[in-house]
Formats: C-alpha cells, sequence, structure tokens
C-alpha cells in the first residue's frame, strides 16, 4: 500500500475508533490494530460495516505464541505478560485497503477469545485450526473441534513449548493387525547442518 493511502486508512481508523482501547501502529506499509479481547467483536463489526472501511473479507487468521517474543511492548502489554493472541488479515475489497487485526487472549492457562463467525463464517476452519495447533478457545464456535491432526491427538503441536519430535508415533502393529499409538522412540535432538565450504568462499579471488 502507498504511503498516502496508508496515511489515509490510518487516518479513517483514528477517527472511526475514536474512543476504543485500541493501539494503531504501522511498519513495512501495513497497519497493525491491536485490539482488547472484550471489545474485540464490537471493533470487528465496525470495520465491516462502515462505509469508509468496509472490510468485508476475512483473508486469514491465525494464533501466535509469544512466550519466546523478544520485541517491544505492545500498548500496554508487557513482554510475557500475554503468551497467546490470535491475528486476523482483513481485506476491503471496496477500497482496496488491507489490515491485520491482533488480539491477546486475557489468560495464559486457558487461552480464549470470541469466536467472529458471526461476522465473518470463513472464520470456521481457521478458529478450528488455531485451536487445533494451539489451543486457543473460541468462545461460541458451533463446531470447535481439531481439524489438522489425529483424533486421538494430545497437545497442540504449534506451541514452543511443544516437543519436535512429538509424544506419541503411530505404527501398524502385526500381531494386533491394527495401527497403534506408542511413545516416540526418536532421541531429541537439534540438527544442525554441516557445511563445507573453500577457504576462498564468497572472495574474489585475485
Amino acid at each position: 500500500m502507498t504511503d498516502s493511502r496508508l496515511e489515509k486508512l490510518a487516518k479513517h481508523l483514528e477517527k472511526i475508533l475514536e474512543g476504543q482501547e485500541i493501539d494503531i501502529s504501522r511498519a513495512l506499509g501495513e497497519i497493525t490494530v491491536l485490539v482488547h479481547s472484550r471489545d474485540l467483536l464490537g471493533v470487528i463489526e465496525i470495520l465491516k460495516t462502515h462505509e469508509d472501511l468496509g472490510f468485508d473479507t476475512l483473508v486469514d487468521l491465525c494464533g501466535v505464541d509469544y512466550s519466546e517474543y523478544s520485541t517491544e511492548t505492545y500498548a500496554g502489554y508487557k513482554r510475557g505478560d500475554r503468551r497467546f493472541a490470535v491475528v486476523y488479515h482483513l481485506l476491503s475489497v471496496k477500497h482496496n485497503y488491507r489490515l491485520r487485526v491482533r488480539v491477546f487472549a486475557e489468560d495464559n492457562e486457558f487461552p480464549a477469545i470470541d469466536s467472529v463467525m458471526s461476522i465473518w463464517p470463513s472464520a470456521n476452519w481457521f478458529e478450528r485450526e488455531a485451536f487445533d495447533l494451539f489451543g486457543i478457545i473460541f468462545n461460541n464456535h458451533p463446531d470447535l473441534r481439531r481439524i489438522l491432526t489425529d483424533y486421538g491427538f494430545i497437545g497442540n503441536p504449534f506451541r514452543k513449548d511443544f516437543p519436535l519430535s512429538g509424544h506419541v508415533e503411530m505404527k501398524y502393529d502385526p500381531d494386533q493387525k491394527r495401527v497403534i499409538y506408542q511413545p516416540v522412540t526418536i532421541d531429541p535432538r537439534e540438527i544442525t547442518p554441516y557445511i563445507i565450504r573453500e577457504e576462498q568462499y564468497g572472495r574474489e579471488k585475485v
């Protein structure tokens, strides 16, 4: 988005969302709006329906685990205070605007955020994915269940504290003639590529 269009969108957001507990930031040609979880649905509704904004399309929704994040404080949230967030990528077809909305879950042990399916039905599978991979609960979602992992899967594989090798592995047992789960037999290790370079690699040869 050009600087002039970015500035125009920022002014619209500041004026239309005046009085809301939000933080608007700009970086790399994009605008991010940080919203408090209790205000999410109200702000989202305004973003979608206001004629000067018209964010009618939810492009993407994803979970984020900030447990090892190391950037500056987000609008009143000290680093480490809030672990899980949901990020929404919105598109206004009418105005050709793009916007990122971020909301933090207030409880790190039981992260929960209101579902936006009533506003964008397309959020259905996105929210199920964030639930499956990060363990984020979406209040009032009509069918919140795993979508990528197996039915008997335990844990949330995109959390930073989930082991790379997982907890269990699946294999076919010829004696029982069925697929079974068993504890992981792979030793956890960090895989570092071994690189061999010539002594003069990257240098101009004389």
